[in-house]
């Protein structure tokens, strides 16, 4: 893939065309007063960096349960690398930096302890309500959860954060109102009745290069951490052409290197690939579209950010030797086993006596909830806690509590 490098905006401050303009924001739910010092962006930035949901982070589980080891990715180091390769890509592409790296720092609030364990226990015990969605979990905590403000519930962020947040990855509905995953989650529809978040539309580029950042970002680091743990070796890289060719390339350069610096050097050069090919094909789709402002890449009929085909063939064999050899390991199995187990066990509990849920700010204040709602409320518990305090909090109310090691 060609990129144009004269067209790259590294260092150069200047916004492209198509770029998210602060100052020209569809605005918040709740009016408020422009900064002196910080665009609209940064204010968002900076609220999302200082809530409770993005500390909890710190302990919630990406793929190794935290007492494997102190060096495994958290989701909190996974979204701080999100947004560093999402930050690099919006300045290549001349982009507002602030909202790609907003969207990237807030796109995981709403994952569960345990990682996508905890999102598939919660979705199956919530089906008679609505199911569990983890972005739409994200819009909740960002519009409702977080109490902070003396004015409004959540953060009350632009609506072209919160738009990010909701349509990284693509619309949600048809233009005629169909689900094209499924029906739109509940906290999303609710939301929008009173700020529509044009689900039928593509969202800014901004929000793109965030989603694809997440792609680059775990293929990467899901791979170092797999090497650490052992359960993956560099002989199994070697079946994804891609990842062969880069272990050729730093043999040849660097014959006698010790293992984790081999590792790293496979890594570093990973990330520069996959981040030039989206440079590269974004540059293509923006020439051929001709955008004039950032409403004529919300009105494309496709992604603009995105792999080329080939380095498509690659993500797709990075996450099926990921899926064999990692997640589907039967020590991860049986890791993820227990996890379930033990948010199943704290959903029935708190759904009997609501009141074991002794830090939740509704139990006491709105009394008579119907199931549904008093589900939702027990998700919304449940999917705040980090893995340390769900497995403590199960331990004060349970016998034997599953080991996770």
């Amino acid at each position: 893939m060609t990129i144009d490098t004269g067209a790259l905006g590294f260092g150069s401050g200047e916004r492209a065309l198509y770029a998210t303009n602060p100052w020209t924001s569809r605005g918040r739910l709740f009016p408020e007063a422009n900064s002196l010092t910080r665009s609209e962006f940064q204010r968002d930035r900076d609220r999302i960096v200082h809530t409770t949901a993005f500390r909890r982070l710190k302990h919630k589980t990406q793929v190794f349960i935290s007492p494997d080891g102190d060096h495994y990715r958290t989701r909190l180091t996974h979204t701080i690398e999100v947004a560093q390769i999402a930050r690099s890509l919006a300045r290549a592409l001349k982009l507002d930096e602030d909202l790609a790296e907003g969207v990237a720092l807030v796109h995981d609030f709403g994952h569960t302890p345990f990682g996508h364990t905890g999102e598939d226990a919660l979705d199956e015990l919530l089906q008679p309500y609505g199911g569990f969605d983890h972005n739409a979990q994200s819009l909740r905590i960002v519009t409702k959860l977080e109490r902070r403000y003396a004015e409004f519930d959540g953060l009350n962020l632009t609506w072209e954060s919160l738009e990010g947040l909701v349509k990284h990855n693509g619309p949600l509905q048809t233009t005629t109102g169909e689900g094209i995953k499924g029906p739109i989650p509940r906290p999303i529809r609710d939301y929008c009745e009173l700020h529509d978040l044009e689900l039928a539309s593509f969202a800014s580029l901004e929000a793109q290069v965030a989603a694809i950042s997440d792609d680059i970002a775990y293929n990467t680091h899901d791979i170092d951490d797999g090497l650490r743990s052992g359960l993956l070796t560099f002989e199994m890289l070697e079946d994804v052409p891609f990842l062969a060719g880069l272990m050729a390339e730093v043999r040849a350069r660097y014959p006698d290197l010790e293992p984790s610096r081999f590792a790293h050097e496979i890594m570093r050069r990973q990330i520069t690939h996959m981040v030039e090919d989206v440079i590269g094909i974004a540059q293509d789709n923006l020439q051929k579209l001709q955008p004039q402002s950032a409403a004529d890449i919300r009105a494309a009929d496709h992604v603009i950010a995105t792999f080329s085909s080939e380095m498509a063939k690659t993500d797709r064999l990075i996450k099926k030797l990921l899926f064999s050899r990692i997640y589907r390991h039967p020590d991860i199995m049986r890791i993820r086993a227990g996890a379930a187990q033990i948010l199943s066990d704290l959903f029935q509990a708190y759904m009997n006596d609501p009141s074991l849920m002794r830090s939740h700010y509704w139990v006491n204040h709105i009394p008579g909830l119907d199931d549904g709602a008093k589900a939702r409320h027990v998700a919304d518990y449940l999917a705040g806690m980090t893995d340390t305090y769900a497995v403590r909090a199960h331990g004060e109310l349970f016998d034997h509590t599953p080991d996770l090691r």
